[in-house]
């Protein structure tokens, strides 16, 4: 191993040793201070995010080019971390009052981290893939976490059963992107493919791992497992899986096809729009119709997957694509820190029982914890994409990313969307405000701290965009 290799992977060996560390450690921890297995995890992944931060303006490669460090991975792996910190701290008190904790929630937890961050660094097909797998297995044993529940056990074995059937198409696809190139790494396959004519073997290849990676970031027609998943898994999963596994989906859709396929680019566009679009409009009207908030949330997911795939529709476009990809990567973090605080909210309010998730069980909320409420309907809001929030200003600079490539009728989409998507939002907060009830909500340091910083970062970024939007432009550049 040279010294660029062990550059390059360092964050990930970091995180990874870590968890391996920490699982043995667990053996010694008494079952009732597991509290501290959650501590040591959040302290490796701090440790990591500092890590990773202090990589900033760092370029090398490693492993034969297999893998890459680079101001794009650097951007994907800090929110990944961040997003790890939050899903550790929604759990600390969650799992604890589902009489669930167990040490090896964590460490599943930060292999799952691993895997997002490896897919984001990756720059073979088959690391993405190894990848892809690292991050899926132990999110499958999270999602059938609550083994004494029937839904926890279901959510958990079709996530697998489906998991397992959408690999195989990646798998199949790079097969068949080696068949037509002789080679799994992207740089050589831009080589290859700019001294080439177009492969017929090469298309179909993308379009397989359009849908691997299509499964893995829920968008139409491959969100069918969300719903009943989202809302079987375990609360603080299912926050989880909705930032995390999307960040690395996407993070690794945009790596492979912004940089591998450009000779693609036109076929492909017309994909993406028809994709983003029919996302954006199922997601929100199915959302339309739910009672249970897990399952409002997880169709609100597949909405959000469709808004962030516009960023991918103007890829064929030279002078708007690096603008275009900055505002999905300025999406996803507004995303990540909105999804999570409005699943900190639902986790508050959730009872052992599998209580407290119906939108009536919100009634009241208002005057029995104001606090709630006002971080809730901070939180509709930015979904929505209304002022005060980050959601605005991402959706602002995606409608015009895509209108400044031409794809004005998909800018219309998605403002006639979000038009939608405002009447289940501001129902929730109808409830709280209008409804009657005697709502009760648990108190505990880590989600009330969780829910907090959520609730000002949602709003204060809304007011300084620039130097997010800048980071994510510089993020973008090496791509194209």
């Amino acid at each position: 191993m040279t010294q660029s290799d062990l550059t390059t992977i360092l964050p990930v060996a970091i995180l990874a040793v870590w968890a391996c560390a920490l699982l043995l450690v667990d053996l010694f921890i008494p079952k009732t201070r597991k509290g501290i297995t959650a501590l040591l995890s959040a302290l490796g992944l701090a440790v990591t995010l500092g890590y990773t931060l202090a990589q900033i303006g760092s370029e090398v490669t490693g492993f034969n080019g297999m893998v890459t460090l680079d101001g794009f991975s650097i951007f994907v792996n800090a929110l990944l971390l961040v997003s790890g910190l939050l899903g550790v701290a929604l759990a600390y008190g969650y799992i604890k009052r589902m009489g669930i904790e167990r040490g090896e929630y964590y460490t599943l937890l930060l292999f799952s981290v691993v895997g997002m961050m490896l897919m984001a660094q990756a720059t073979d097909l088959i690391v993405v893939f190894l990848a892809l797998e690292l991050l899926s297995i132990p999110l499958y044993v999270l999602a059938a976490f609550a083994r004494d529940k029937t839904d926890s056990e279901e959510a958990g074995l079709k996530y697998f059963l489906l998991g397992a059937f959408s690999s195989g198409f990646l798998v199949y696809g790079i097969a068949l992107i080696f068949g037509a190139t002789h080679t799994t790494n992207i740089f050589a396959i831009v080589e290859f493919v700019s001294t080439s004519t177009g492969s017929l073997l090469l298309t179909i290849g993308a379009a397989l791992l359009l849908i691997g990676f299509g499964f893995k970031v829920a968008v139409v027609p491959f969100h069918m497992w969300t719903p009943d998943v989202y809302q079987g898994a375990p609360t603080a999963v299912t926050a989880f899986m909705t930032s995390g596994a999307k960040i690395a989906g996407f993070a690794a859709l945009l790596r492979v096809f912004a940089t591998a396929f450009p000779s693609i680019a036109a076929d492909m566009t017309n994909v993406f729009w028809v994709i983003s679009a029919a996302t954006m409009i199922l997601g929100n009207v199915a959302a339309v119709a739910q009672t249970d908030i897990k399952r409002l949330l997880a169709y609100s997911s597949i909405a959000h997957a469709g808004y962030i795939l516009m960023a991918f529709v103007p890829y064929g476009n030279e002078t708007v694509v690096a603008t275009s990809v900055a505002a999905g990567l300025f999406y996803l973090v507004a995303y990540v820190f909105t999804n999570f605080g409005a699943w900190g909210v639902v986790i508050a309010l959730e009872k052992e029982a599998g209580k407290g998730l119906a939108l009536d069980d919100y009634a009241g909320l208002a005057k029995k914890h104001p606090a709630l409420a006002a971080a809730m309907t901070i939180f509709m809001l930015s979904l929505i994409g209304l002022p005060p929030t980050i959601g605005l200003i991402g959706k602002l600079y995606l409608f015009r990313a895509v209108i400044d490539a031409g794809f004005v009728w998909l800018a219309i989409i998605g403002v006639l969307t979000s038009v939608v998507s405002a009447f289940y939002y501001l129902r929730v907060v109808v409830i709280m405000y209008m409804k009657d009830g005697e709502p009760t909500a648990e108190r505990e340091t880590w989600l009330d701290t969780t829910t907090l910083v959520t609730a000002l970062v949602t709003v204060v970024v809304s007011f300084i965009p620039q130097f997010l939007f800048a980071w994510a432009s510089e993020a973008v550049l090496k791509l194209f």
